[in-house]
């Protein structure tokens, strides 16, 4: 049998007990209907006869009054007494007679009896009183007899109806108790066949649903690894089927686990020692930030603890390593790719055993097999090494541009004097040979000043003397600074300034050096008889994640724009890098320029960047933020 019909069969208990409520109902509902037909066929009919003849005697003794008084005896019109009685009488008989046949009570009998015995010497009282003729003989049969026997035939009829409307009041009160105990009857029956029927089809239901119980706790078990465990079902329904399929499916896992277990695992185990073999950190995060794995570096440098579970594996770590794991698992996991350092501005610097190490973040993806990102793998290169070296470069950058500057500031004083002939004069060659040497010298200075704002830069000592500033003058300054330059070059500088911006809150001298920067290279590259556009305007600044302000934050956008070739796609993330030139560039340098740029800027609180397409020319633009509060210059 199918699941269906067993599931079908299993309410048949309920069916059953419906019906046998209703075969109770319906017998119930008989004997109370049999009881009120015998009430009214027992004792109904005799009391109807009874007040019949009531009806009739008052008639008949209505008659007799009126034929004893004397303006009723004479009149000549009056019809015969035999037809006034006559009906009446018959009444009387014909009911009598049916009270007779009807005796069904305890009693009735005697007082049908002496009812019919009053009724018959009535009855022949009437008959003599009938044949009469003197009045005077009527109305001494009357008194006399008649009378008599009217109050007798009444109070016989009296009793009779007296004994069969106490037998009516009896039985509708065994009627209603009747009632009452078949409505108990009743109740109980159904409370009882309603107990049974759900007790047996629950019985049945959980008999019939057992092998599923069965199939359940075999998959979970399943489920929880263990691979040897059968549903062992005997049924041949649906049930039975499902089985069947789950004990054939486990059975094959269980062959394909056992030929692969061992491969698997060697290659797991085999992955594990490279990665424990790395000097580095390796962590394996989860789709939702849990730490999946880890390598011995990681549990020796980070205090990382890989046997335990949720955030407890990171509490001897470090917040910093916390933090930046969290930053990390977010870029990749948030579809933005693999992650990779820009150099030691993104370092993580952890303290350890072995003293502060120096980290630079590296992350990569892990994909599942349909594609989507369900982990990412972080791997913290030691890069303490290099950073001390790095140290020690930008020391001795710095030291040896303070070293040079002092002299450098004598050989040009005393190249200026020369030049001016304020020690004597120049022949035209010594003259040519002393402004070569001053050019030499001042592209020296240049070399050294830029020296000396990289290593400020590098070691975070920037000094800024800031003061609010119009946007207007900061470029009238940087064009006329380098207008002469310009013209040299047969270029046009332009500016391009909209009215009511509002002032910004920077250090003029250090703009001037970032204007010098792009304008000087901008000159350097652009064609002759070509034209530099200097522009700046105002715009909304994008709302950092997390910000809760509410206000509107602005920012200025200062252009130079100009008509060179370009700088190719490749080579613009890595424009603004310390020592960079892209290949095959012309013109000197020292590869500074825009690196001092990008940390001025930075040190303002902007940004800086490019927009170029390789042959049409480049756009280099630097942001400054607005100081709230700032009010617009004419």
């Amino acid at each position: 049998m199918s699941l269906r019909g067993k599931l079908v069969l299993a309410q048949a208990p309920l069916a059953l007990a419906l019906v046998a409520v209703g075969a109770i109902s319906t017998v119930t509902t008989t004997r109370l209907g049999e009881r009120s037909r015998l009430i009214l066929a027992d004792n109904y009919r005799s009391v109807l006869a009874a007040q019949r003849m009531k009806g009739a005697l008052e008639r008949i003794e209505t008659q007799a009054l009126v034929l004893l008084s004397s303006r009723a005896a004479a009149r000549s019109v009056q019809p015969p007494l035999s037809d006034a009685l006559r009906t009446p009488r018959d009444i009387v008989e014909r009911e009598l007679s049916v009270q007779e046949g009807n005796i069904t009570e305890t009693g009735e009998g005697p007082l049908t009896a002496r009812l019919r015995a009053a009724w018959n010497e009535t009855r022949a009282g009437v008959d003599r009183f009938a044949t009469l003729s003197a009045p005077l003989e009527r109305e001494a049969l009357y008194f006399s007899t008649l009378e008599p026997a009217f109050a007798a035939v009444r109070a016989g009829l009296d009793q009779v109806l007296v004994v069969n409307q106490d037998a009516m009041v009896r039985k509708s009160d065994r009627a209603a108790d009747a009632a009452r105990t078949f409505e108990h009857l009743v109740v109980g029956a159904v409370i009882v066949a309603l107990l049974a029927g759900l007790l047996a089809s629950v019985g049945l239901t959980t008999r019939l649903l057992r092998p599923l119980g069965v199939v359940s706790a075999a998959v979970r078990r399943f489920g929880d690894g263990d691979l040897k465990v059968r549903a062992a079902v005997s049924v041949s329904d649906e049930i039975g089927t499902v089985a069947t399929e789950f004990n054939r499916m486990a059975e094959r896992l269980e062959q394909y686990r056992e030929s692969s277990l061992g491969e698997l695992l060697q290659a797991q185990q085999a992955a594990q020692a490279a990665i424990d073999g790395l000097p580095d950190p390796v962590l394996l995060l989860g789709a939702e930030g849990e730490l999946r794995g880890a390598n011995a570096a990681a549990t020796r440098l980070l205090g990382i603890e890989p046997d335990r579970t949720g955030d407890e594996a990171f509490t001897g770590a470090d917040p910093e390593v916390r933090a930046a794991v969290d930053r990390l698992r977010g870029h990749v996991l948030g579809g933005k790719g693999a992650y990779a350092p820009r150099g030691f501005e993104d370092a993580l610097r952890v303290p350890s055993p072995e003293g502060e190490k120096v980290f630079l973040p590296r992350a990569t993806p892990l994909y599942g097999e349909g594609g989507a990102v369900n982990g990412a793998a972080l791997a913290l290169q030691d890069a303490t090494r290099l950073f001390r070296f790095d140290q020690l470069k930008s020391d001795l950058v710095a030291t040896v541009a303070h070293e040079f500057r002092t002299p450098l500031t004598s050989i040009q004083m005393a190249l200026h004097l020369c030049t001016e002939q304020v020690v004597g004069p120049l022949t035209p060659k010594q003259a040519d040979l002393l402004f070569a040497a001053r050019e030499d010298c001042e592209r020296l200075r240049l070399i050294v000043d830029d020296l000396l704002n990289l290593s400020r830069i590098e070691s975070g000592h920037i000094e800024l003397h800031r003061r609010l500033c119009a946007a207007g003058p900061l470029l009238a300054q940087a064009v006329d600074v380098h207008r002469a330059a310009a013209a040299q070059a047969h270029l046009t500088l332009k500016t391009e300034i909209p009215p009511g911006l509002p002032e910004v809150f920077v250090d003029p001298d250090r703009i001037q050096l970032v204007f010098s920067n792009l304008l000087g290279n901008a000159i350097r590259y652009s064609p002759p008889d070509g034209t530099i556009v200097l522009r700046v305007r105002l715009e909304a600044a994008p709302r950092e994640a997390g910000s809760n302000r509410a206000l509107r934050v602005e920012r200025l956008v200062f252009e130079v724009t100009d008509g060179g070739p370009g700088v190719p796609a490749a080579h613009q993330a890595a424009l603004f890098e310390k020592f960079f030139r892209v290949p095959g560039s012309q013109g000197g340098g020292s590869g500074l320029g825009l690196f001092i740029t990008k940390g001025l800027v930075n040190a303002h609180g902007g940004q800086v960047g490019v927009v170029s397409e390789e042959g049409h020319g480049a756009t280099f633009w630097f942001t400054i933020p607005v100081s709230e509060g700032a009010g617009p210059t004419a």
